[in-house]
């Protein structure tokens, strides 16, 4: 009988009852035709995560001269790209970018800076910010500051903020082909030192820098070990003057099939379309019907996303409900 019926349904039926996918089965998940890897995915959703729909939004609290290489990535200072430049945003128009969104049903706010990491003065700064919209707005506020230590990332929940926001990229063996300015083991240090603060991180990566089906199931198992919730899966909008200008995208398939994978090893995760999502012509419904079942809406750090407003319209009529 088992043999009548499709690896994606022997490995959802699994997984409800408590399994949890080997490398080997992600790598042979990934080859099931899609359809089936698909539907079983959002049947391991529903199961553990229901109709809850995480949504975020970002704030670009500080653009440009980046320090760091990252070949995706339109505000290195290493490239020459169109993206804006300035210093770190005031306080009141980092509040009144949160109350914008809280008032649209936004649960959680994220303000994230260019930069390997803050320094202490402009974590100060950072945290007044922080305080200002908790006292003023009904938002959770997270974070994206980089390289932070144990200390700073105290200093930040302090503060009042929930989660930080620390992406891997890639696997451990891509990893440098995408940066040499910093390494994935000060990425994992990063994210122990946020977690050991006491806050809750979303990490998760970018898809199309070159990597293998491998990489990407790899990373995926890196972050079940770290323990992450909220998975960014990220596509490269490949950015004019960036080494990845003329990588190829990926399609609205591949998102599918990686956000389905992604769902089989990462069963009660909020697996959050983000980067990326704008170049999709649905804007990513096929994949919240694959998996996924988070969000980043409105506009990117530097490329255009959607509205809250259509972001909201579409997970209401696939059956979720904006939650915590």
């Amino acid at each position: 009988m088992e043999q009548n019926r499709g690896l994606a349904v022997q490995m959802k039926e699994k997984i409800l009852k408590g399994y949890q996918v080997t490398k080997e089965d992600a790598l042979r998940l990934y080859n099931e035709p899609l359809e089936e890897v698909c539907r079983a995915a959002d049947e391991i959703r529903r199961h553990f995560c229901g109709d809850r729909f995480d949504i975020c939004t970002i704030v670009n609290g500080r653009s440009g001269k980046c320090s760091e290489n990252c070949k995706f990535c339109a505000q290195s200072a290493y490239y020459h790209t169109s993206a804006k430049e300035y210093p770190l945003l005031e306080t009141d128009e980092i509040v009144r970018q949160a109350r914008y969104n809280a008032e649209r049903g936004v649960l959680r706010y994220s303000i994230v800076t260019s930069g390997r990491a803050l320094n202490d003065r402009e974590i100060g700064k950072m945290c007044e910010a922080i305080r200002a919209v908790k006292d003023k707005v009904k938002i959770e506020v997270c974070v994206s500051f980089g390289l932070l230590t144990k200390e700073q990332f105290c200093r930040v929940k302090e503060a009042g903020a929930s989660r930080v926001h620390n992406n891997l990229e890639t696997s451990r063996r891509n990893f440098p082909n995408v940066c040499t300015t910093h390494t994935f083991e000060d990425k994992l240090c990063a994210v122990r030192a946020a977690q050991q603060a006491g806050l809750e991180v979303c990490s998760g990566g970018i898809m199309g820098l070159g990597e293998t089906v491998e990489d990407r199931v790899d990373m995926a198992f890196t972050l079940r070990e770290l323990g992450i919730k909220s998975v960014p899966v990220n596509m490269l909008n490949p950015i004019p003057g960036t080494p990845y200008e003329q990588n190829e995208r990926l399609s609205a398939d591949d998102m599918r099939r990686i956000a389905a994978m992604y769902r089989f090893i990462l069963p009660d995760a909020a697996i959050r379309l983000a980067g990326g999502r704008g170049l999709l012509a649905d804007k990513g419904e096929k994949s919240f019907l694959s998996g996924a079942n988070a969000a980043i809406s409105g506009d990117m750090l530097t490329t255009a996303g959607y509205t809250v407003e259509s972001d909201m319209e579409m997970i209401g009529r696939l059956g979720y409900q904006a939650k915590l």
